[in-house]
């Protein structure tokens, strides 16, 4: 992920006198990207709420439709690992009746944000909705067996945020959204209900998709070499033996080690990995260096923090699990196969 940021956040102690002076006057944003507006117009009928991430952003904006005004803090091919909260984004907050957060410490700030602001709207934590969570210290998903244990350092150990990479969660974190722009907007409950049902029906498919784009690729060769530890819950949900990560952590604010770039090399080497998938919005340097030492492709990138810009075919969250499932295959057989899933 980027290791500077070229804007900086005020203080948030100055915050609260940036958002007293905004509530109620509009906000206007200089299109450096801290809002992204879709929906209803936040008039009768509608509900203004702030979505932390992207793809917190287009769950709300499926479900809620018209009648919902979104939010949506973080944009395209941005980590929400070390996101620096701005004054947009408690103004945004101030205005909102709900705030959906993705959770399990990836938004941590955005408690913050919420202290600051104007107000009191309802956070909504979508991780602590979700039945059952991957923990750091978890080996649930298969990881290659062998004397290096490289990438399996999970940073802090905490549960895995990357929940979406899971469809199931999705289903969860969808009833969850419908409920509580319901409790909000009860007038709503139509649309929203119409909606949710609608969304997890489109989820429902991309999961049978996946699994069919999948089972195209042997188990013994679904091997997967990514830019951090993001996406062991796919992993997981689809039968892929997470081999290791450049990063070896949950966070893309750790950082590897020789030692650990080498001991990724040998097992890369070992396991007849054929490509190391670097992440959309990262630095692909090192990926593509060691690509480039054990003789592997690093041509299909995947999308793990973020969705992608318009255009990208995954600037939503069907579309970039679509896009993943492609480019696993893609690498899993050195481009002889590849996959579409109708619909998405």
């Amino acid at each position: 992920m980027p290791t500077s940021r070229l804007r900086r956040a005020l203080p948030l102690a100055l915050l609260p006198a940036v958002a007293a002076l905004a509530v109620g006057c509009g906000s206007n944003d200089d299109g450096g990207g801290t809002a992204t507006s879709a929906g209803g117009s936040g008039g009768a009928g509608s509900v203004n709420v702030v979505a932390t991430t992207t793809v917190i952003g287009d769950l709300a904006r499926e479900i809620g439709g018209d009648a919902v005004h979104v939010d949506q803090l973080l944009q395209p091919n941005s980590d929400p690992h070390d996101y620096e909260p701005r004054p947009q984004d408690v103004v945004a907050v101030s205005k909102a009746s709900l705030v959906f957060e993705s959770g399990d410490g990836l938004d941590h700030w955005i408690e913050d944000v919420k202290d600051q602001a104007a107000g009191n709207p309802t956070l909504v934590d979508l991780a602590s909705a979700l039945p059952v969570q991957r923990s750091g210290e978890d080996e649930e998903h298969d990881h290659a067996e062998g004397g290096d244990e490289a990438g399996h350092d999970h940073g802090d150990g905490g549960t895995d945020p990357h929940w979406w990479h899971d469809p199931t969660n999705v289903e969860t974190a969808a009833d969850e959204v419908r409920d509580a722009l319901i409790r909000a907007n009860p007038d709503g409950r139509a649309v929203y209900t119409r909606n949710a049902a609608a969304y997890v029906a489109k989820v429902r498919a991309l999961d049978v998709g996946i699994r069919q784009c999948l089972g195209q690729v042997p188990a013994a060769q679904r091997k997967l070499v990514t830019d951090h530890d993001a996406l062991g819950y796919f992993a997981d949900h689809y039968g892929v033996t997470v081999v290791g990560a450049v990063i070896p952590s949950l966070t893309t604010q750790a950082q590897p080690s020789a030692g650990d770039v080498d001991a990724l090399a040998r097992v890369i080497r070992r396991e007849g990995v054929r490509a190391v998938f670097p992440e959309s919005g990262a630095n692909r340097k090192l990926p593509q260096a060691l690509a480039q030492e054990t003789g592997v492709s690093a041509e299909y990138q995947l999308y793990g923090d973020a969705l992608g810009p318009e255009g990208s075919g995954a600037e939503t969250y069907l579309g970039m699990e679509a896009h993943n499932a492609d480019a696993m295959v893609r690498g899993f057989t050195d481009g002889a196969k590849s996959c579409t899933i109708d619909g998405i």
